[in-house]
């Protein structure tokens, strides 16, 4: 009897189980629309859209993309719209979107950003410009770049009130030692900054201000510190360094206004002279010499460093001490360095937060970057798992037994074999836990195939993240203002890109200036046109297509935010919705 009663028990529970799954997989489809082909077999709600008489003109045979597009929730929520149908009913927009497709899935991200920058076509095309330069960055130049980040975000006061004079601060970059060395003895550049034109004399003759110095008396100009300038003549590293670019005289005389002006102005002169800003410029001279040359591009840079600066300060990271300070300052070159990498992963930021407080599981999961896609993909499927990591590996060892594991078998294999990997995940089993909690969010980063490519690809940016755990951890309780950090980064190394680019010319115009503002103050739309810098260009440079986005920004505005829209936009058949007859047939209906 107690067997016949477990049996039913087991039918019943079974039974459940079907209905759940099934369930699931309906809400699922329902959710997120079909991206592209792949969907045969997909069950359709019922007393949605009726297909009636359709001509074999109207859709290749075996092409159910569109109708089955036109059953989501997305889409019915989408036609109810006012704002949506102005735009779906706009020929011009119609034709933009058709020809435009994978700008228009990035911008349908951001509508109001983009919305905002199509009314300025020239600076919107130099961002194009930008996005492009920015593509084009090998890894030694990003590396470099990040170092300045990095520096620029330790002691953003300091080059804050530099980047407010920016002749002084291209002269400092061109004679990076000399003013470095100047710098140890504060008083004394104090007194030549007030002064330039009185040392210009020592560019032919350097020893004869080494002989003044050390007699400061016979000298107007070094009267006023005298203890300064004998401390600066007897110290024999920084005479040296003034010596072998006695130039850096000429340099005071040929800024003088810039000069004084930063020499009157107490606290930003001792912001730099109590900070480590001009020793950072001449361990990277090369670069900050190439950066400092467009005075717009340095003001970009700048708001971008110190809006991270702003948020590490606020998260209290290298708050606590100098070695504190240097792991903040090692984030900030691992944002910047692996940029498009944290850019991918801030799109969806609480997924990036996740990832970042869990920093070394993810690393061990992204050297099997399929492996991680299902995972992202199907989030609460290995949820569990944290609570039993070995099991995880039982099933990586044997992926077809595990349905969310048939898609990577072999990536998953490889991961149950790594044992530094799997060392990692028995060291942070909560990992798969925060998959679970942020599913959401971590679909949505699988389901952006290129997004999800440029970040679980980029195996160095986690391993930074790892590196730097401690740091990255603390950040994350904001996960906004992380993200926030990552695309600042990215746009901080575009706007460098722009100023060592061959249009260095074109960013330093008018219309240069704006695009690095709208950048600084538009980082997620930038990292949105970072990833698809040809479908850009190519729409920047079609007058058509932005008037057409210019003449629809109200609507576009009054899209964001919308996540149906997103989903829309953003899928393979929307452009092809867009012309299809039973569309216009819905939309006029409503």
């Amino acid at each position: 009897m107690n067997a016949r009663i477990s049996n039913n028990t087991r039918i019943v529970v079974a039974g459940a189980a079907v209905l759940v799954v099934a369930g699931a997989a309906y809400g699922i489809g329902r959710v997120y629309p079909p991206q592209g082909g792949g969907m045969g077999g997909t069950i359709a709600p019922a007393d949605r859209y009726q297909v009636s008489q359709v001509a074999t003109t109207d859709v290749v045979l075996g092409d159910v993309t569109v109708p089955q597009l036109m059953q989501t929730d997305a889409f019915d929520l989408m036609v109810r719209d006012a704002n949506f149908r102005k735009l779906a009913t706009n020929s011009a927009f119609v034709a933009f979107a058709q020809q435009n497709p994978a700008a228009l899935a990035a911008m349908a991200q951001n509508p109001k950003a983009f919305a905002d920058l199509a009314k300025n076509p020239a600076a919107f095309r130099m961002l194009a410009n930008d996005a492009q330069a920015y593509a084009s960055l090998n890894a030694s130049a990003q590396a470099a770049n990040a170092q300045v980040f990095a520096a620029m975000v330790g002691n953003a006061k300091a080059f804050e009130a530099l980047a407010s004079q920016p002749a002084a601060f291209a002269a400092i970059a061109d004679h990076a030692s000399p003013f470095a060395a100047l710098g140890s003895h504060p008083q004394a550049f104090a007194a030549m900054a007030s002064n330039p034109q009185a040392f210009a004399q020592f560019a032919q003759n350097s020893q004869s201000f080494a002989a003044k110095a050390a007699n400061p008396a016979s000298f107007a100009a070094m009267a006023g510190a005298p203890k300064a300038f004998v401390e600066l003549a007897n110290d024999a590293k920084a005479m040296e360094a003034l010596q072998a670019d006695a130039k850096v005289f000429s340099a005071l005389a040929a800024n003088a206004s810039a000069f004084q002006s930063l020499a009157g102005n107490a606290a930003a002169f001792n912001a730099v002279m109590s900070s480590q800003a001009l020793p950072a410029i001449a361990a990277n001279a090369k670069a900050f010499e190439a950066l400092s040359a467009n005075a717009s591009a340095l003001q970009a840079m700048m708001a971008s460093a110190s809006a991270v600066r702003a948020q590490m300060d606020a998260a209290g990271v290298g708050a606590q001490s100098t070695q504190a300070n240097l792991a903040a300052n090692q984030a900030a070159a691992a944002l910047a360095n692996y940029s498009a990498a944290f850019a991918a992963m801030g799109q969806q930021p609480q997924a990036m937060a996740a990832m970042a407080d869990h920093a070394q599981a993810f690393a061990a999961f992204s050297h099997y970057p399929q492996a991680f896609q299902a995972m992202a993909a199907d989030p609460k499927a290995f949820a569990n798992f944290s609570k039993d990591v070995n099991a995880f590996a039982m099933a990586a060892a044997t992926p077809q037994a595990f349905e969310a594991m048939v898609s990577a078998p072999q990536a998953f294999q490889a991961l149950a074999n790594d044992a530094k990997a799997m060392q990692a995940l028995r060291s942070d089993s909560q990992a798969f836990a925060a998959l679970g909690s942020n599913a959401k969010a971590f679909q949505a980063l699988a389901n952006n195939t290129q997004a999800f490519r440029v970040m679980a690809t980029n195996t160095a940016a986690f391993d930074a993240m790892a590196a730097n755990a401690k740091a990255f951890s603390s950040l994350s309780g904001n996960a906004q203002a992380l993200a926030s950090m990552a695309q600042q980064a990215q746009a901080f190394q575009a706007a460098a890109a722009a100023a060592q680019s061959q249009s260095a010319a074109m960013s330093a115009s008018a219309a240069g200036a704006q695009a690095f503002a709208a950048m600084a103050s538009n980082p997620q739309a930038f990292a949105l046109m970072a990833q698809s810098p040809q479908a850009f260009q190519a729409l920047a440079s079609d007058a058509k297509a932005t008037q057409a986005l210019a003449a629809n920004a109200q609507a576009m505005q009054a899209l964001a935010g919308s996540n149906a829209f997103a989903a829309l936009a953003s899928n393979a058949a929307f452009a092809a919705m867009l012309g299809d007859q039973r569309f216009a047939a819905q939309i006029g209906a409503k």
